[in-house]
């Protein structure tokens, strides 16, 4: 009886073992767009939340070699990550995780700080918040939608454009900050293979904004985020997630996440660790047409496509499934991103 208690105990200990949440915001502001943003007020809340809940929120890039060396995290670790770098996290966010001795990462882009756009924080700014732990990584040069070729351009020239572009953002966070933590997270969240493949080469981690928990099943170059703004700004939405699972992704195809002139209806085929996964329980959700039920092609194999043409943009297929031991629900998102018909791009 005794053995069979501790084998369930190290069991329950597994389910949770490498799996965590991090964290996106834009803005912590009431005067900006709400789609990308969080009222001090909500974040307040939230971070509260986590404090009073026993979460341990960690940094960034502890988590990043936490996952890399195979370490096995505490229940519920959490990571707080911005991206653009906007005054308002100086002035609303910071407080609030200062006085909550909450660690956390900012992505920035190196043009509106060095243009002194207004609501960019300064090289000044970030360097105070520096000195006080904050870390600071690659968000791109100007911000720049990276999967798009210019006119004409070659995929050679256009990779090599990239490439000086994340590795000239590098240097000059070197320059003024002393960081180089070789973290970029994606602009826009979009990312191909090819990008992918060029950060391994060069030793970066790559976060995207596709959901779900992040842990020994995820991507190095394609980190899942859980973005924190609009409709995923209250409370009553993040609190789910905060308790998520890494999905035990073994495979997935196609594994690119940009979508082909045509194939505008992706078939994804993804291979699960089904250990702790009943099959009939797992369900799919492709973004804007809702719920798909996945076809399954073995007892751990399974495809999903959505029913209708995938909008111009970026779109996500999410699957989740409930742990047969916790009840907690692994989460798994597949970002897509496509171009209109004629292969041109939407503009932003």
């Amino acid at each position: 009886m005794l053995r069979s208690v501790l084998l369930t105990l190290m069991f329950l200990m597994s389910i949770s073992a490498h799996a965590v949440v991090i964290l996106q915001y834009h803005h912590v502001s009431e005067d900006t767009p709400s789609v990308t943003s969080v009222t001090p007020t909500q974040f307040r809340q939230q971070m509260a939340y986590l404090s009073d809940n026993g979460f341990k929120v960690k940094p960034l890039s502890e988590i990043v070699n936490g996952i890399k060396q195979g370490v096995e995290f505490a229940d519920k670790t959490v990571a707080i990550t911005f991206d653009d770098g906007y005054q308002n996290i100086a002035d609303n966010a910071h407080p609030i995780l200062k006085e909550y001795g909450f660690p956390y990462a900012i992505f920035i882009a190196v043009e509106p700080i060095e243009r002194k756009y207004r609501d960019v924080m300064s090289w000044d700014t970030l360097n105070r918040l520096s000195d006080e732990g904050v870390e600071l990584a690659n968000h791109s040069w100007g911000h720049e939608h990276l999967i798009r070729h210019n006119p004409n351009e070659t995929e050679k020239v256009w990779l090599k454009r990239i490439e000086d572009n994340l590795l000239s953002t590098e240097a000059k966070i070197v320059a003024k900050t002393g960081q180089n933590l070789k973290m970029l997270a994606y602009p826009y969240g979009e990312y191909n293979s090819q990008l992918e493949a060029l950060l391994e080469s060069h030793g970066f981690i790559g976060f995207g904004q596709q959901s779900g928990a992040a842990g020994k099943y995820s991507s190095l170059t394609a980190l899942p985020r859980f973005p924190v703004a609009g409709v995923y700004a209250e409370l009553s939405s993040l609190q789910a997630k905060l308790y998520s699972l890494n999905m035990p992704v073994l495979a997935i195809e196609p594994a690119n996440t940009q979508l082909a002139v045509g194939n505008w209806r992706p078939e994804m085929k993804v291979t699960l660790d089904m250990s702790d996964i009943y099959p009939h329980q797992l369900m799919c959700f492709v973004q804007g047409q809702g719920a798909v039920k996945p076809l399954w092609i073995s007892e751990s194999q399974f495809s999903v496509r959505a029913a209708l043409d995938l909008p111009p943009g970026r779109s996500r297929y999410n699957c989740t499934a409930p742990s047969k031991a916790t009840g907690r629900y692994y989460w798994f998102s597949q970002a897509w991103v496509r171009p209109k018909n004629d292969g041109t791009w939407i503009q932003e």
